[in-house]
């Protein structure tokens, strides 16, 4: 029996099942995006979206979607299902759907007729390739199957409409077609494993629209094109594959590369086994360079986020090779002190205070869980002096230290914090000055570069940096701590101190080296649980706050807003786990635990196997954002760790 899996009352139920969405990806960064009965609702989602670097850095959705239909004695069964103006849904294929699983592949299966027909997808882990598996189960009558595919060569934060300017010529390549729509793009092979005959009956379906968009306030509809069908005999216990991708592929590869997958990938059938599996699609290998993916659909390559989520996807899971890798790759891009923040090579920006300082705490991660902490600074010791002494001189965007020794962050008009989302054109939560999470991080960095510096016997850099560190620590405390409300200041710019109760004091509580008392911690624990917890990770915001926004949902204006003013984020319980776990040790375990296992609900709700961006900050904490967001999983991973830790035997 299947781990996850959904009944045909489940998958028939539009306002159940268009919620649900199954992501599969490669190695190389393209994926395969859609809702559990195979209904789009994105303009990202597709069974082909795919980088195009002929065109641009983003990704292209090459294949939208494949209608397929039965047909017994002349009788038509079209299995599709496509929403159009009007809350019209046709066909509404999703009624033959008997039920789905997620084991290996997505697995559903359809009953019509005498007919039983089921349709597993998966995507190569290393070429640009998707992958259908048909198997016709039970069938009273010669049976056929058409196979139609609906193109869309365009950017996926776009939609296409009819023009003249498609390409609607294709070529014959074995048992399928070559088609490329657009100058610039690579071309689409679409290859069937059994001998088929192809129609050419080129054409466009209109107004295909996108129900996420249009709650998010976005264009919503398209045209999108057909070049043709397939049409193919299938006898009963037969399975026929179905191929598209950017190469051709021989027609006995076609079954290899499928069986190929099925053998080397860890099944989904336990908690930890589909955070395991989310876990792998966000690690990007592309030519010479490897990446953290942040989250999918829409997420480029992003600093932050990578050194975030580093230790959870790699550490933990013990692929220090790669870890390496990014960590090495991350660190040839740098411009000063500063990390890369989004984007890569000639298109990278550099305008975030924090990434380098939790580049800082990832390298730390890596010492530790490779056991080279006695290495770390002949290696990396010019880097890190590099960012050290630029923050304390000072860099771009006024990122510099001040005479107390705490990192002063920000200019007018910009946001440098991880709380860094705009609306028309100005910051929601600018944050300027000196930020406590970064103060953290800035003391944290200082501390470990210390001591790697002791290991390493480097007394220039001991005498020069120690005294700042417990100049630091004092600072800290006369600036961030009020003994009266027995919590952590925000953020204080000169004279003011914001006393807004959010979750980024809670670095204080779970870094390596922190710059307050375990009596300090143990309050700021006990404010961040009392207003800031949920089942589902961490709020941005407090909700007595009179800026407090409980749902994140509607316009980009209104999510927007909502972004860092309440949204619970689950990567945030990773810190307060840890931060909580190390003042409450085995007592504190149950909690932990619990918090750990309430996650797995979670599977079926949104991104299924996986864990999504952000959660509503009311209950019932509906998940939003991304439908499966690296930092999220990663800590998820992180904190099954670190309850495996305190849970050993003393």
């Amino acid at each position: 029996m299947s781990y996850i899996k959904f009944d045909k009352y489940q998958l028939i139920n539009l306002e159940y099942s268009l919620k649900r969405e199954m992501l599969r990806s490669n190695r190389a960064g393209s994926y395969a995006n859609t809702t559990i009965i195979n209904c789009n609702t994105r303009k990202y989602h597709g069974l082909l979206v795919t980088p195009q670097p002929g065109i641009d850095h983003d990704m292209h959705v090459l294949l939208s979607s494949i209608d397929e239909t039965i047909i017994q004695r002349d009788a038509e069964f079209n299995l599709a299902i496509h929403k159009y103006p009007g809350n019209i849904y046709n066909p509404k294929g999703h009624k033959y759907i008997r039920d789905f699983t997620a084991d290996p592949f997505p697995l559903l299966t359809y009953r019509v007729g005498g007919a039983v027909l089921t349709r597993e997808s998966l995507f190569d882990s290393k070429e640009d390739r998707f992958l259908i598996k048909y198997t016709l189960v039970e069938a009273h009558s010669p049976t056929k199957l058409r196979l139609r595919p609906f193109l869309a060569f365009r950017n996926y934060h776009t939609l296409t409409r009819e023009n003249i300017f498609a390409d609607k010529k294709f070529e014959k390549v074995p048992n399928g077609i070559k088609v490329r729509m657009y100058q610039g793009y690579t071309d689409l092979y679409l290859q069937i494993s059994k001998a088929n005959e192809y129609i050419h009956v080129p054409d466009w379906y209109h107004n295909i629209e996108y129900q996420e968009e249009m709650e998010r306030g976005y264009e919503f509809q398209e045209d999108l094109y057909t070049p043709g069908f397939f049409e193919i005999e299938i006898g009963t216990g037969e399975s026929i594959y179905f191929c598209a991708g950017t190469d051709e592929i021989s027609i006995p590869g076609i079954k290899k590369a499928y069986t190929k997958e099925l053998q080397n990938r860890t099944p989904r059938d336990t908690f930890e086994h589909c955070l395991i599996n989310a876990a792998q699609q966000f690690i990007i290998k592309r030519g010479k360079q490897t990446s953290i993916l942040p989250g999918y659909p829409w997420f480029k390559r992003a600093g932050r986020d990578t050194f975030v989520a580093l230790p959870g996807l790699l550490l933990v899971t013990g692929d220090f090779k790669t870890a390496k890798a990014i960590i090495d790759q991350m660190v040839s891009e740098m411009q000063g002190p500063l990390m890369p923040h989004f984007g890569s090579g000639s298109s990278a920006t550099y305008h975030a205070a924090d990434t380098s300082l939790w580049f800082l705490w990832a390298l730390q991660q890596y010492a530790m869980f490779t056991r080279t902490e006695k290495k770390i600074w002949k290696e990396y010791g010019g880097k890190i002096l590099q960012i050290l002494e630029g923050y304390r001189n000072g860099t771009d965007f006024n990122i510099h230290m001040e005479a107390d020794g705490l990192i002063y962050a920000g200019v007018h008009g910009m946001a440098l914090t991880w709380m860094d989302s705009f609306v028309y054109g100005k910051p929601v939560t600018p944050r300027t000055g000196k930020a406590v999470e970064i103060n953290c991080l800035w003391y944290n960095a200082v501390c470990f570069a210390v001591e790697s510096a002791e290991m390493a016997g480097d007394r220039d850099f001991i005498n020069g940096w120690s005294p700042l560190a417990e100049k630091i620590s004092r600072s800290f405390i006369e600036t961030f701590w009020n003994p009266d409300k027995k919590y952590l200041a925000d953020y204080v710019n000169g004279e003011y101190k914001d006393w807004t109760v959010r979750p980024n004091m809670v670095f204080a509580t779970s870094l390596p080296f922190s710059p307050v008392t375990e009596e300090m911690r143990k309050d700021v624990l006990s404010r961040v649980r009392q207003e800031l917890l949920t089942p589902r990770g961490i709020r941005t915001l407090t909700p007595k706050s009179p800026v407090y926004k409980g749902i994140y949902f509607g316009t980009s204006q209104e999510r927007d807003l909502a972004y860092h003013q309440g949204s619970v984020r689950p990567w945030l319980l990773g810190h307060f786990a840890e931060g909580y776990l190390k003042i409450h040790g085995k007592s504190g375990l149950g909690m932990i635990k619990n918090l750990y296992a309430g996650f797995e609900p979670v599977l079926t709700e949104y991104g299924i196997g996986t864990i999504s961006e952000v959660y509503d900050g009311d209950p019932p904490h509906t998940p939003r954002g991304a439908v499966s967001y690296a930092d999220s999983v990663a800590e998820l991973i992180r904190l099954k760790w670190l309850i495996d830790i305190y849970d050993q035997p003393q």
